[in-house]
């Protein structure tokens, strides 16, 4: 089967403007929209109508077809948290119909997370209430205050919103909009301090949307928001079957239901759901060519995949994820949320899974390389000192033990000087001596938690060297001192210290509230045959058999089970796959759904005349990477800026093995004019190219479909013609010494594309 996402229906691309026949203010610079700041921001290429976002119906006055299809689009794309493509789809409408007031409502909706820019788009929603009806009018009344830009309190504003949702559901009692909205609403109050009286009530509300649309997306999403982690989570299972096929093209619709099955403790379906989630999001990103980290929910989703996967045994699978997610290109040098969760996730499989080898020898690799951020480095010293122990080499153990020394004197040391400054601080604001007092202590208490971290870790390295070196005494007195030890890994330590009382009861409780997860259970069952309780341990082998159906015996926790199974005679394989379960539904085969992990997609090619008039190609540089940038001719002073702040990195760049070539809107006569204002001596010293038709802007999406205007752009492409990075914005990318940096790791990594995926075989029901 084909992945899910195939383009289909590309729509009209006539420009819209925000109020009467032109637009508001002129565009402040090449590459801004003419209709502001807001418009700026968010997907500026053409919608598509992309099936699998839901079946919703949300009517809205139009004359134009197609814009209510984009409309409802919008509005599943909404319930599946899905903002970056809702409100590309909700600028689609307002492309077809500039005088649709909804339009503008969704922009708001798409941009829940960001106040400033929904407050715009509901002000150009009201705009054009006049023009709409009853029912949708009391829609942007609604919105308008609660999105307001305006001194009332946040608490005030959703209570308010809910009451203006039930106005709506009496007035339109057909409207499942409403109801559904309503439904999203109060859940989410209940987040934010606002009391949820009854979640039965609130059910009843969504069996009355699912009576009508009982494939509805929204309802079905919320539903096990409302049940989720309360003790109730069982009761959204019927949801929890439905949510990934009511809208399959949306993989946080996929990943939801994972949230419920792991609530419950069934980390096998939980795996499949969240698998499915992120074969869904690498499809969707890579035909649509959308950065990973431009999608708000898509390092959250693979994140979950990762805990899933060793929940189940699967660690293999879960460290291949986890280095995909830091293999992935950094949006910016502010925003690496995936390469940040996937090393995070990195470092817990690899300590939990016991895999040293593989721990040690990413060390000197980018996915284990020294980190700024102060949480991160001491977690990775602790994990490579724990790995290094573990293995018998003393001397890199001895190492990350005198790293980790001089990471706590110097969290000593700030914790005094943090103190010192905010009492001069104080005295300087003339406090009070209980106000400078207390200014201190908060400057303590901030780190205090980065002392605990580098206090604890020490400890645990100490610890792990002690015992190595047979000093069980000395081992015995750190392990007190040890903190954030999961039970699990604290049964072995005793277990070598001799103490298998206090070794059987760490391995019990560490299954105590969850028995299905693998490598607990498997850990119990080895602590318990070596303090001598065989029969409970055969016992409880029989359950893990199946617990660890899909899981990779090659791990330690499995791999010291051998004298068990030679005593029960078992084979090598003594796995026993679970059964597929009754109320899981239709699941489709995962690998239709898309690939396992992110890769790029190809470069569109082009070929494109020189200041001299002689054509260059990208095949040119077949074999070779190239830095592409697209500016927008010798009149952007912007643009130009850029092109001197790479210019002078040029012979960096080339002996990084990176050529440089500038692409121009202007024509060739332009060119010229754009190498008399370097700012060396002998003009810019790569290639600049013409592009006055934009041909190569609109290949790449270096154009707004929406206004017809060029946009700056810049992408990284590698010798096999595959784009390793991207950026494309309203305003150049300036930072040159960050994307050498950034290009030199992505170009160290070979690219995904031709790696296999895991077998799916065993796992689709």
């Amino acid at each position: 089967m084909k992945p899910l996402l195939p383009l289909l229906l590309l729509a009209s691309l006539a420009p819209f403007a925000l109020a009467g026949d032109a637009p508001k203010t002129p565009a402040r610079h090449p590459g801004s929209s003419m209709h502001g700041e807001a418009f700026d921001e968010g997907p500026r290429q053409a919608a598509r109508l992309i099936p699998g976002t839901g079946d919703v119906h949300f009517p809205i006055t139009t004359k134009v077809p197609d814009a209510q299809k984009f409309f409802d689009q919008g509005v599943g794309q909404l319930h599946g948290f899905w903002y970056f493509e809702a409100e590309r789809s909700f600028r689609q409408v307002a492309a077809l119909d500039r005088d649709c007031a909804l339009a503008y409502w969704g922009m708001a909706q798409a941009n829940v997370n960001n106040q400033k820019r929904a407050a715009i788009f509901m002000k150009e929603a009201t705009q054009r209430r006049g023009q709409a009806s009853r029912r949708e009018q009391l829609w942007i009344d609604a919105y308008a205050a609660y999105f307001a830009d305006s001194k009332t309190g946040e608490k005030e504003r959703r209570t308010a919103l809910v009451r203006a949702l039930e106005d709506l559901t009496f007035e339109c009692p057909e409207d499942l909009e409403a109801k559904t909205f309503l439904v999203l609403q109060v859940w989410d109050n209940s987040r934010h301090d606002i009391p949820l009286a009854s979640r039965r009530m609130l059910d009843g509300l969504c069996r009355e949307v699912l009576e009508k649309s009982p494939r509805h997306p929204g309802i079905h999403h919320y539903r096990i928001h409302v049940w989720n982690n309360q003790t109730g989570d069982r009761r959204a299972l019927d949801s929890a079957a439905l949510c990934g096929p009511s809208a399959p093209a949306i993989a946080h619709m996929w990943h939801m239901s994972g949230h419920t099955y792991s609530s419950l403790k069934r980390y096998q379906d939980g795996a499949w759901q969240q698998e499915a989630s992120a074969r869904v999001d690498h499809a969707y990103l890579i035909d649509s060519r959308v950065m990973p980290d431009q999608i708000h929910n898509f390092a959250h989703n693979n994140g979950w995949l990762v805990k899933n996967l060793l929940y189940v045994g699967r660690a293999h699978d879960g460290l291949d994820l986890a280095k995909n997610m830091i293999e992935l290109p950094r949006v910016s040098p502010t925003n690496e949320k995936s390469s940040a969760m996937g090393r995070e996730r990195l470092v817990e499989l690899l300590l939990q899974a016991e895999l040293w080898d593989e721990l040690l020898g990413l060390e000197r690799t980018l996915y284990l390389a020294p980190q700024t951020n102060p949480t991160a480095e001491l977690n990775r010293l602790r994990a490579l000192g724990l790995a290094a122990f573990a293995k018998g080499d003393r001397a890199r153990g001895d190492e990350k033990v005198n790293a980790l020394e001089t990471a706590l004197k110097k969290a000593r040391d700030g914790r005094i000087t943090d103190a010192d400054a905010a009492e001069t601080k104080a005295r300087t604001e003339k406090k009070t001596e209980d106000e400078i007092a207390r200014a201190m202590a908060d400057a303590l208490k901030k780190a205090t938690p980065r002392l605990n971290l580098s206090t604890g870790a020490l400890a645990e390295l100490r610890l792990a060297r002690a015992l190595l070196d047979g000093r069980l005494d000395a081992a015995r007195a750190e392990v007190e001192k040890t903190r954030d030890i999961s039970a699990e890994r604290q049964s072995r330590l005793w277990l070598q210290l001799g103490d298998k009382p206090k070794a059987e009861k760490l391995a019990r409780d560490a299954t105590a509230k969850d028995d299905q997860q693998a490598l607990p259970l498997a850990n119990l069952v080895w602590v318990l045959w070596e303090v001598g309780k065989k029969d409970e341990a055969k016992k409880i082998f029989d359950r893990l058999r199946t617990v660890a159906g899909h899981a990779d015996l090659d791990l330690p926790a499995f791999q010291r089970l051998a004298p068990l199974l030679r005593e029960r005679g078992l084979t090598a394989d003594w796995r026993t796959p679970p059964a597929p379960r009754a109320d899981l539904g239709q699941r489709p085969a995962l690998e239709s759904l898309g690939p396992f992990r992110w890769h790029p997609a190809p470069a569109p090619e082009w070929t494109l005349p020189d200041r001299e008039g002689r054509p260059q190609s990208l095949a040119d540089f077949k074999g070779r990477p190239v830095l592409v940038v697209f500016y927008l001719g010798s009149g952007c002073s912007s643009c130009l800026e850029q092109l001197n702040l790479f210019a002078p990195l040029s012979r960096e760049f080339s002996d990084a093995g990176i050529s440089l070539v500038a692409v121009s809107t202007d024509a060739v006569a332009g060119l010229h004019e754009t190498f008399a204002k370097a700012s060396g001596k002998a003009g810019f010293p790569f290639p600049i190219l013409a592009d006055p038709t934009l041909t190569a802007f609109k290949a790449y999406r270096a154009f707004d479909d929406f206004e017809k205007l060029p946009l700056h752009g810049a992408f990284l492409i590698d010798g096999d013609g595959l784009v390793r990075w991207q950026n494309i914005g309203f305003e150049p990318f300036r930072d040159a010494k960050w994307l050498l940096t950034e290009s030199r790791r992505l170009l160290s990594i070979p690219a995904a594309r031709n790696r296999p995926d895991p077998s799916t075989a065993s796992l689709t029901p």
